[in-house]
């Protein structure tokens, strides 16, 4: 690879890296009504990258075109540890992510109980405090290692000087706890999300076949109303229609905030669906992707540094390298950019002067980020556990 092609795409990469997660945790911060329990950990999630970007990118292309490490032996331990922080709680904050959505699609009546801010933020600060405990052997055994560059002039290298057998041990290590471990949990949560997706797809389109054959059987609606699409898109069963039933005053009748919910059109909602069995694939296939090298890398060069330095010294090196902080600028994009909402919630933020109307639309929008998911599961839930609504 080039040298200015190098720089070129590192400083592409932090740009986008630093702008989309100064960006998410602006937002996240000055509006209160995107606090959700999702959008508290993908703050997290842009603060750990945002960490990755700055002391990640910055101390491996500049020592890697130099061809020595000038800044230091302070900030070589400052350096590794919060690099190694930052790719930690990414990790367990995707991890917590998946975990989250899972919980929500596929148990949303269940996880109402636990899935709340105050439980997010613990969450969120065990995972912190644990990526601070986990990775302390990188300030403890890091150095700056002399060594001679090709044009006989003395460089410095920031290395953790341990022996060999402690080096394999916390490299393979690292590549279970951060990689293995957290790839198949983020695989499994996925999955079983995607089939209860796919499950609600099928069931959406079987139950439209059906309604429009009795619709043309019973002769009640023409072939034109037929092709409109009425229905909900959601997961409840043909019913008779129900005399409204009394609304206390000062409680909202949960049925009619069901029927609003429910309102999408179904074209709409099979899209959606869809469209989230896409994300959720390229969310799985983009962690591999990015991270897979380095963890392989970092395992190689404990157990034969010799040939890993002579194959992958320069260019490849620096090509993994930049694959790896990659993530750091496509989780803003895959996780928040990709919501239409959000995008709305960014706009709302900065804009200068918002009328009314549209402050009181946000001031109605319970959730940014993955917001349709409730409505999925409501729907879902009406149609196969009605006993449990009465719980709302």
């Amino acid at each position: 690879m080039n040298q200015t092609v190098r720089i070129v795409l590192y400083v592409f990469i932090f740009l986008l890296s630093f702008i989309g997660n100064s960006l998410i945790i602006t937002v996240l911060v000055r509006n209160r009504r995107m606090r959700t329990v999702t959008n508290l950990f993908l703050l997290s999630l842009a603060v750990s990258d945002l960490m990755l970007c700055v002391f990640c990118m910055p101390f491996t292309l500049i020592p890697n075109l130099m061809k020595n490490f000038i800044f230091g032996t302070g900030m070589c331990k400052v350096a590794t540890y919060f690099m190694g922080i930052s790719v930690s709680v990414s990790t367990l904050n995707l991890v917590a992510i998946s975990l989250e959505r899972y919980s929500a699609i596929c148990n949303p009546f269940k996880s109402r109980t636990w899935q709340t801010k105050s439980h997010a933020a613990k969450v969120i600060t065990a995972t912190w405090v644990v990526s601070f405990l986990l990775m302390l052997p990188y300030p403890i055994g890091s150095t700056l290692v002399p060594f001679m560059r090709s044009n006989n002039s003395t460089g410095n290298m920031c290395r953790l000087v341990w022996s060999s057998d402690v080096m394999q041990t916390w490299y393979v290590f690292l590549l279970l706890i951060l990689f293995l471990v957290p790839g198949i949990i983020m695989m499994t949560a996925y999955g079983l999300t995607s089939l209860e997706l796919y499950r609600g797809i099928k069931f959406e389109m079987a139950n439209r076949k059906s309604n429009k054959a009795h619709l043309i059987s019973s002769g009640k609606y023409g072939i034109s109303n037929l092709k409109n699409g009425d229905g909900d898109g959601c997961y409840l069963q043909p019913s008779k229609r129900k005399r409204p039933e009394p609304v206390t005053p000062g409680f909202s009748n949960p049925k009619s905030k069901l029927r609003r919910v429910c309102s999408n059109s179904p074209t709409a909602n099979l899209m959606a669906k869809k469209r989230v069995i896409r994300m959720l694939l390229v969310i799985v296939g983009l962690f591999f992707l990015c991270w897979t090298p380095i963890f392989v890398v970092n395992a190689w060069r404990a157990f034969d540094r010799r040939s890993a330095d002579r194959l992958l010294s320069g260019a490849p090196i620096s090509f993994i390298h930049l694959l790896s902080y990659t993530s750091a600028c496509v989780n803003p994009i895959v996780y928040c950019f990709m919501n239409k909402r959000f995008r709305q919630g960014v706009l709302a933020t900065f804009s200068c002067c918002r009328d009314d109307r549209e402050r009181e639309r946000e001031r109605g929008e319970e959730s940014i980020c993955f917001s349709w998911y409730f409505s999925f599961c409501v729907c879902y839930c009406q149609s196969n556990h009605p006993d449990v609504l009465r719980t709302f």
